[in-house]
């Protein structure tokens, strides 16, 4: 089977944890080079992995089959534009872009040139999630926890289109159905962004979604609870680990769900690969991630008008 001859774009924390997930794929690609605006910064990377570094990604034309894009939310829209008009397949750490308008414009270039898109909505992939998937169909209520320490990155976005934008793709993606009404607050604290937020999101089916996220706690909580038809699913992301609560009798029993661990970036970028050589659609889309950077925008919106009603 021909490898796919793939760049990476960006060599920032998560450009870095993309290469070394690309390495471990060798067997399925071909790592042609990696690009930074800053190319000494990629030089310890070069040598470590044995590729070579480039400053300028419109050099790679001809060389590459897809890239992996990871840079910061603000440039994403040109570098993938770019790389799809020249029938490159495309993987874009979330979000996908900075505006919906950016988003329509690099869904219609993957469209218009038959080229894979994907966005990097990695919580998908977790073991854990996959689990649960199949028998949460029908949530009735979902609240979320997603706390992070201070990231000291991403400081261009706002806690709700870095963190909170992988609990909504997940809400989205389990629930399926319209929403009726959002409500959010949050503060700033170290950036002029939110960094703490929350956000409640009512769907026309009458399944509530309750969501808060923070960069700035003193420790990594990212877990997800769901109340469906006579049972509670409990899951936490970072253990790989759930549990479901069914009535027994009188009483309640806790089930484990057997979860075979994994590292959900690996699974996530080998099924980018994946969709490419076997011609299939990404789990997560550019479809898929517009309209979770769709509710993430209007909630950011909601939080800042919120905030100017109260001073």
């Amino acid at each position: 089977m021909k490898k796919i001859n793939l760049a990476l774009i960006g060599c920032g924390h998560l450009g870095c944890r993309h290469l070394k997930t690309f390495h471990a794929l060798k067997h399925k690609v071909n790592l042609v080079a990696i690009c930074d605006h800053h190319p000494e910064q990629a030089q310890p990377l070069s040598k470590q992995y044995h590729v070579p570094v480039v400053e300028h990604y419109q050099s790679l034309v001809g060389q590459v089959d897809a890239v992996s894009i990871c840079t910061p939310t603000t440039t994403h829209a040109a570098i993938g534009q770019f790389f799809l008009e020249h029938k490159v397949h495309t993987f874009i750490e979330k979000p996908i872009s900075y505006t919906l308008k950016e988003a329509e414009i690099l869904i219609h270039a993957a469209q218009t040139n038959h080229v894979k898109l994907q966005v990097g909505h990695v919580e998908r992939f977790n073991s854990a999630f996959q689990a649960i998937a199949p028998i949460a169909a029908s949530p009735l209520f979902i609240e979320c926890h997603r706390l992070n320490l201070f990231p000291n990155r991403s400081l261009d976005i706002g806690v709700v289109m870095d963190l909170m934008i992988h609990d909504i793709d997940i809400i989205l993606g389990l629930v399926r159905c319209p929403i009726k009404d959002i409500q959010a607050v949050g503060i700033n604290v170290l950036t002029d962004k939110e960094d703490i937020a929350n956000a409640r999101l009512t769907f026309t089916n009458g399944c509530v979604g309750n969501i808060t996220a923070s960069r700035i706690s003193p420790e990594v909580t990212r877990k997800i609870r769901l109340f469906i038809p006579d049972a509670y699913i409990s899951l936490d992301y970072v253990k790989q680990e759930a549990f479901i609560y069914n009535k027994d009798g009188s009483g309640i029993h806790r089930k484990s769900l057997p979860i075979e661990k994994e590292e959900p970036l690996k699974k996530e970028l080998e099924h980018f690969i994946d969709c490419i050589m076997q011609d299939k659609k990404p789990l997560v889309s550019g479809v898929e991630a517009r309209e979770a950077l769709k509710v993430a925008l209007e909630i950011t919106q909601k939080i800042w008008e919120h905030k100017k009603s109260i001073l």
